[in-house]
């Protein structure tokens, strides 16, 4: 872990000891600051001081905090009175998310430090509406920080309407004093990373609610992809009911944007007093912090293609990644139709003047459509995956045959990769999923909330994405993110999957690229 640089800040209030705000003390401490905190609550700042010096020495001892534990300690200094803020240059709020009481402490702050920079870790309400109460809006900004503050290794600066650049500067240069990457994000409904990882819950919800897959299917089928947590055990740990309460604002604040409609399957799990964790019950039944689910098998051994012949069409990156795994697993690979008849055919699309591959069992994935979609009354199962593999997701229709059905399966699993039956739609689980980040990630660049770079570092270090969604764009293709979002536009007929303008111009350009490489 990162300590950053000495502090440009000589005097740092925080206010609200809570965890959020003995972790930012602690930072601050840490960073070389004199560190004064303030809660209003009859012992709790005592509290959270021993929290975070108890912290910085957990943090020494294990090597990951360069200075002297005892020094950084005694820098944090308890004070009983918001007035003891005086001296300081940078107050940090962490108080309850009300924007009542916000104002109250603002126009305070206001009068008592009035050269002070006064940042919000709000995650949620707008930081131009809390620059209402302060004397001067402009010496007010965002400081977000990701929970625990003290790991956590990002921070977001955000720059509500009226923030000066003076200010702004001010903060950044705290935040990477703290050892944190400091993001740039411009004011709106949950600011950069929250707003990016939306649909990272949303879509996950909607698919539920559309029965293609149950809660365990859908979380296992994400971490195989890397990512540390599935979407119903993220809103388990954050709490159900203050992710419907986020859900709510983002739809309220943006006048009913479709992307941000909140779920009523939350709204009726909020109502049954199932929040998560804290509460022994969400999406799942916990037992000592612990949920009750199956652990992940290891995937199978790769193997057992014995020279048989499979054809693999298309051209998007994941018919590559199959084609050099499906080698690797000792099968006979062609790209296109030989004459011969293969033991399965592998539909990634092809090019339009290209013969359609027929005439042995075939499975098609599902980007541009769903697989009744695609294969209307055919015998094809579906599939869909994205590089790099990890479950392979599988689908029928009515009229899929079982050899059809059984040697998809056996295919995959010589892949060396495990496989998960699902329901029929465009991107099935994964790339529905990932489509919609890409799409939010997209909307947010071109809208100027903040640059690509700080959207992919955002999710990795906020969010804890094993890539960010710009990467996965390039992983996947362009044209595989736009297939899967025109295919569910199509389905559904709904604004919630209309491309961003970004993607759809970018996309636009890389087709033309295309058509003239041909």
């Amino acid at each position: 872990m990162r300590t950053g640089g000495r502090s440009p800040v000589g005097t740092v209030g925080v206010v609200g000891a809570g965890t959020m705000g003995s972790g930012i003390a602690q930072l601050a401490a840490q960073a070389g600051a004199r560190t004064l905190l303030f809660d209003p609550v009859e012992g709790a700042a005592a509290r959270g001081a021993e929290r975070a010096r108890a912290g910085i020495a957990k943090l020494a001892a294990k090597g990951r905090y360069a200075g002297d534990a005892e020094e950084a300690g005694a820098r944090l200094e308890v004070v009983g009175a918001l007035d003891a803020l005086a001296t300081c240059e940078l107050v940090v709020e962490a108080a309850p998310k009300r924007l009542e009481l916000k104002h109250e402490l603002f126009a305070a702050l206001s009068r008592i430090a009035p050269e002070a920079v006064l940042a919000s870790n709000t995650s949620s309400i707008p930081i131009t509406a809390i620059a209402r109460g302060a004397a001067d809006p402009s010496r007010v900004v965002g400081m977000h920080f990701f929970n625990p503050a003290p790991l956590m290794r990002l921070v977001e600066v955000i720059a509500g309407v009226e923030s000066s650049d003076a200010a702004l500067a001010l903060t950044r240069a705290a935040g990477e004093a703290m050892g944190k990457r400091v993001i740039d994000a411009t004011d709106g409904p949950g600011f950069l990373v929250n707003r990016c990882n939306r649909p990272f819950g949303l879509e996950a919800l909607r698919l539920l609610q559309e029965r293609l897959a149950d809660v365990q299917t859908i979380d296992a089928i994400v971490r195989a992809a890397g990512f540390r947590m599935g979407p119903f055990e993220l809103q388990d740990l954050v709490g159900i009911d203050l992710g419907f309460d986020v859900s709510k604002s983002f739809y309220e604040l943006s006048f009913g944007e479709p992307r941000w409609r909140p779920s009523m399957l939350s709204a009726q799990m909020v109502a049954a007093g199932r929040h998560g964790r804290k509460t022994g019950r969400g999406w799942y039944a916990y037992e000592e912090g612990r949920p009750h689910r199956p652990e992940d098998p290891e995937p199978p051994a790769a193997g057992g293609g014995d020279g048989r012949l499979v054809t693999i069409t298309g051209w998007l990156p994941i018919a590559d990644e199959l084609r050099e795994l499906a080698d690797a697993a000792g099968w006979e690979v062609e790209e296109e139709p030989s004459g011969d008849v293969p033991w399965l055919i592998v539909d990634c699309g092809s090019e339009p003047e290209a013969d359609p591959a027929q005439g042995a069992p075939r499975v098609m994935l599902c980007a541009e459509g769903a697989l009744h979609a695609l294969d209307p009354a055919g015998t094809a199962a579906g599939f869909h995956a994205l590089p790099p593999v990890g479950i392979v997701e599988l689908t029928r229709t009515a009229s899929t045959s079982d050899l059809a059905a059984g040697r998809a399966e056996a295919f995959f699993t010589s892949l060396g990769h495990r496989t998960a039956w699902v329901g029929d739609a465009p991107g099935l689980v994964l790339g529905r999923i990932v489509a919609q980040v890409v799409n939010e990630c997209a909307f947010a660049v071109y809208e100027g909330v903040g640059s690509p770079e700080d959207v992919d570092d955002g999710m990795v270090l906020g969010m804890n994405h094993p890539r960010g969604p710009l990467a996965w764009a390039d992983a996947m293709g362009l044209d595989h993110v736009v297939m899967v979002l025109d295919g569910l536009r199509e389905e559904y007929g709904e604004e919630r999957y209309r491309a961003a303008p970004l993607l759809r111009r970018i996309h636009a350009f890389h087709e033309d690229e295309h058509d003239h490489d041909h």
